[in-house]
């Protein structure tokens, strides 16, 4: 563990101000929409800059942003927006390295088989059964010098991991895996499952998986064919890519690789699904979930080529790749989910740029549905979702190509709405802050949280 302060901050780009959306930035170059503001960006630094170390998720505390990376973390001072500071790096290898936080906790997500539960760990086959993956758990009391406190492992690893409060000082973390494979001995077929660990908050040590509910007892999506061409094959349901709680609600929407899916997590041990959804005709890859606040309708995500393809343009079209805005009709075990309608950027993308729908959080203005929103080299998108059946853009960001071509993975993984400013982790760019100045959204700048998990969606009004 290492600890960075004092960073000199380092605009990484020429902006360029009302710029047209009908054309590629060119290398090095922002282009946006007048409403946003690129305050600042600060580049990963040491072990988390290589070009393998890839920025992921964020997760907010107080007066810092952490931000994930396929090497570990970064801990960030974001108390002047304009002037954020690297407060402490984090060494920890172990892929994908999504983060949340509970009290003085955080809890990492390593989905890469490593010799050992360390943070000096290697890569080890799958195939050998002292190969380990799972939760990480760090407490951040002194978030200058993290403390590394108990591993956890979990089956087929932990690509992502969702927070779900729990009572009497106690979290629960769903961990969300996949990819199943007969020859790895902790990650064999069928895996229709997710693995729930409980952690008592003031004795973490004691954490532990403490169920292992199967969510799709029928298998789920058997998916297409393998050899289906690119951009028309579905995926097998074979566990979640992304839990999104809302715990005010007792609600939990899953994006489950071949279905989209809403649960009733008021035991948080036993969820309980409450109706499921297919898109075989358009959806690859079901990979997040947002709520709105009202938690009467869900923005899911398509994962269409796995966020390695160039999917924002002509030939892959506007309803592939894109999100899916569905309505919650009915009231309780009878509540089921309406298809309204698709919403993609429509922004000219190199063929070079991997774009994606990915992650992203509500701007919280009330009465509004507004959704900021990382596309991967397709940039950053706001969208108002309000009339779930027309869906608008409101303000955007874009970035120039990294490359002139899609051999290394790039662009914004990560966007989220903090205490009045956006935050993104950039894959290759590391973070960067952006505030949105616009009467549609300014209301959203008088709310202000303690924590955020995006995964984990807090009520902004009731």
């Amino acid at each position: 563990m290492g600890a960075l302060s004092g960073v000199v901050l380092v605009l990484s780009a020429v902006l360029v101000p009302g710029a047209s959306a009908d054309r590629v930035p060119g290398d090095d170059v922002i282009a946006k929409s007048p409403n946003l503001h690129h305050l600042a960006n600060i580049p990963k630094q040491g072990p988390l800059a290589a070009p393998a170390a890839y920025g992921s998720d964020w997760a907010f505390k107080g007066r810092y942003a952490f931000g994930g990376n396929y090497e570990g973390f970064t801990i960030y001072d974001i108390s002047r927006p304009k002037t954020p500071k690297v407060v402490t790096v984090v060494h920890c290898p172990g892929a994908q390295n999504d983060v949340s936080i509970a009290g003085n906790l955080l809890f990492l997500s390593t989905d890469r088989s490593m010799s050992d539960d360390s943070c000096q760990a290697v890569p080890k086959p799958a195939t050998e059964k002292s190969a380990w993956e799972g939760i990480k758990i760090f407490d951040i009391s002194d978030v200058r010098n993290p403390r590394y406190v108990k591993a956890v492992e979990t089956k087929c690893g932990s690509h992502t991991n969702t927070l779900v409060p729990g009572k009497r000082g106690t979290a629960y973390i769903y961990v969300s895996s996949y990819s199943p494979n007969d020859t790895y001995p902790d990650c064999r077929t069928p895996h229709d499952l997710i693995s729930i660990v409980k952690v008592p908050l003031r004795n973490p040590a004691a954490a532990s998986v403490a169920a292992e509910p199967v969510l799709f007892p029928d298998g789920g999506n058997p998916g297409d064919p393998p050899d289906t061409p690119f951009p028309n094959r579905t995926s097998a349901t074979t566990g979640c890519h992304d839990l999104t709680a809302y715990p005010d609600k007792d609600l939990m929407a899953g994006a489950c690789m071949g279905d989209g899916v809403l649960f009733d997590i008021s035991d948080p041990l036993k969820p309980r699904t409450i109706t499921s959804v297919r898109d075989d005709r358009n959806f690859a890859f079901w990979h997040s979930a947002t709520f709105n606040n009202r938690a009467n309708k869900i923005v899911f995500t398509d994962e269409l080529g796995g966020g390695s393809a160039a999917t924002c343009n002509p030939t892959v079209g506007q309803e592939k790749g894109a999100n899916a805005i569905y309505d919650i009709v009915g009231k309780g075990k009878h509540r089921k989910l309406e298809f309204r309608s698709y919403y993609k950027i429509t922004r000219q993308n190199a063929d070079s740029e991997n774009c994606v729908a990915h992650n992203g959080s509500l701007i919280p203005v009330k009465g509004k549905d507004i959704m900021v929103q990382s596309w991967y080299q397709g940039g950053i998108s706001i969208m108002d979702f309000t009339d779930s059946r027309h869906p608008q853009e409101i303000a955007w960001l874009d970035r120039g190509p990294w490359s002139d071509n899609l051999q290394i993975l790039a662009g914004t993984w990560s966007t989220y709405y903090y205490n009045g400013y956006i935050y993104s982790n950039d894959i290759q760019k590391g973070l960067d802050v952006i505030d949105i100045q616009d009467p549609r959204t300014d209301r959203a700048k008088r709310v202000r949280l303690d924590v955020l998990n995006a995964q984990s969606q807090p009520n902004y009004f009731d």
